[in-house]
């Protein structure tokens, strides 16, 4: 199998940093998928890759819990955010903004004590201060999806510095991902991926 040169979109398989990603060499995320021997990890991966990745989201708790996973995936492979998804869910109130941002002490050390997520002290206070950050962007902006598009459109680089100068734990692989997951950057899927074409069908930000 040829070996393809690899751009941001598609560290997502089983690197275990995707800081590495720029030095590395790696089939994309869509081909990746496909030669998975796996049955499990490729179900894992495509419902990801088929229905979320790349898409536009248009709901402010989505999009928080987006930001969530893309910053506790730092450091681990996306397959273990994946698999532990729905345990963050079931964490962080549904990735509720309000219930999140107003979490106290106690609910800060049941974060640490539970064994479903990742139990790291800076995400887990990122995940709280985040909330309460965007909840200072909903009351200035009317919502966190419209502070995007205000800024819209910007390069990764001053995307990052926005995100560093606003958020808790948002170096550039994290931004660049997240970004790059909710449409506002290309790169998520080949060009010829037939995901690809349903994506601009929603006509993602990149596009504008």
């Amino acid at each position: 199998m040829a070996i393809l040169a690899i751009s941001f979109c598609l560290r997502k398989e089983v690197l275990k940093s995707p800081q590495t990603i720029k030095s590395d060499l790696r089939v994309s995320y869509c081909t990746a998928i496909v030669n998975m021997q796996s049955e499990e990890k490729k179900a894992l991966h495509k419902n990801y890759h088929d229905n979320h990745y790349g898409f536009p989201i248009h709901d402010e708790n989505e999009l928080f819990g987006r930001l969530i996973l893309e910053i506790n995936q730092a450091g681990l492979s996306w397959e273990t955010i994946l698999k532990k998804e729905q345990s963050f869910r079931n964490a962080y109130s549904n990735f509720n903004i309000e219930k999140v941002a107003a979490y106290s002490e106690a609910d800060r050390e049941r974060l640490l004590a539970d064994a479903g997520i990742i139990r790291n002290k800076l995400k887990v206070n990122a995940a709280i201060e985040n909330a309460k950050a965007i909840l200072l962007l909903q009351k200035e902006f009317g919502s966190f999806e419209k502070w995007l598009a205000h800024h819209h459109p910007k390069t990764k680089e001053e995307w990052v510095k926005l995100f560093k100068k606003t958020f808790r734990f948002t170096g550039g692989e994290i931004v660049n991902e997240f970004l790059m997951s909710i449409g506002y950057l290309r790169g998520a899927h080949d060009d010829d991926c037939p995901v690809f074409k349903e994506i601009l069908e929603q006509k993602p930000m990149w596009t504008k």
